[in-house]
């Protein structure tokens, strides 16, 4: 990635962990709901499911509204499709293509995993910058464009794939202490459309390709925050035993769950660098 833009420069990383409490909207949430909600599709006449069906993408729209705007996030009716594309195609983590990495090392003590080295291999990335007052908004609105562009508004006109995590670039000042409102959302694009990444509808979503990176990656769990970015990167890089090798003024968070969900999957990447 670059470091003025939408790139990042250094490493890599990928891996899990897990987090608690709210934050945005994304999978698991509907998974959920839609097995709920949506199981009883498919059993009448063809009239019947189509009325059916418009039901359900009604309750998707309305649920991810409802999340939405405990965030201070509006979901417009445009994104019925998108959610109801997402949702049907995402049953299950097999679903979603982890982004490729190699894991250099672990660093534990007493038995505890303290954080771990990876490098996140050469690839194409869709990114959008985003400035919304907050960076609960920022990652909100960035993440359902990106899902537009993963579902057909793109050049094939076809459903993309997903991919896990997905990153949001963050940015702070000297100090570490703020946070910039300047926030990069990130996709990183399934094997298959690697060599020939479709291209976005919308002329704000960028396709770039992001050199090998190594990073240094913790997991943390709990809501992702202008306080707790803040706090997750200042014991970052207490705990790491150079942080001048990566220490500068921009960051990533890594989501691999739902940001509303009550155990949320999260990591702070710290970039090497080159």
């Amino acid at each position: 990635m670059d470091r003025g833009g939408c790139q990042m420069s250094g490493g890599g990383s990928g891996g899990r962990i897990e987090p608690s409490q709210p934050e945005m909207i994304t999978l698991e949430d509907l998974e959920s709901f839609s097995e709920d909600q949506l199981s009883d599709s498919g059993n009448g006449s063809l009239e019947e499911e189509a009325e059916t069906m418009e039901e359900d993408d009604e309750r998707l729209l309305r649920y991810w509204q409802d999340v939405a705007r405990g965030h201070q996030v509006e979901v417009s009716p445009d994104m019925a499709e998108p959610i109801q594309q997402l949702t049907t195609n995402n049953q299950g983590q097999s679903q979603r293509e982890p982004v490729p990495f190699s894991l250099l090392a672990r660093k534990e003590k007493c038995g505890q995993l303290l954080y771990e080295k990876r490098t996140y291999e050469k690839g194409h990335w869709a990114c959008i910058m985003m400035r919304e007052d907050t960076y609960e908004q920022s990652i909100c609105y960035g993440f359902m464009r990106i899902m537009k562009y993963i579902c057909q508004q793109n050049s094939l006109g076809d459903y993309l794939g997903m991919t896990l995590p997905i990153i949001t670039v963050v940015r702070t000042d000297e100090n570490h202490s703020v946070i910039s409102r300047d926030v990069t959302v990130a996709y990183f694009l399934p094997t298959e459309h690697q060599a020939q990444p479709p291209r976005p509808t919308d002329s704000e979503i960028l396709i770039e390709i992001w050199p090998a990176t190594t990073v240094y990656t913790r997991a943390f769990t709990g809501a992702t925050n202008e306080v707790t970015i803040i706090d997750q990167i200042n014991t970052m890089a207490e705990l790491l035993d150079s942080p001048g090798l990566c220490f500068n003024d921009s960051f990533i968070i890594a989501g691999y769950t739902n940001p509303a969900h009550s155990n949320r999957v999260n990591e702070i990447w710290f970039l090497e660098r080159p």
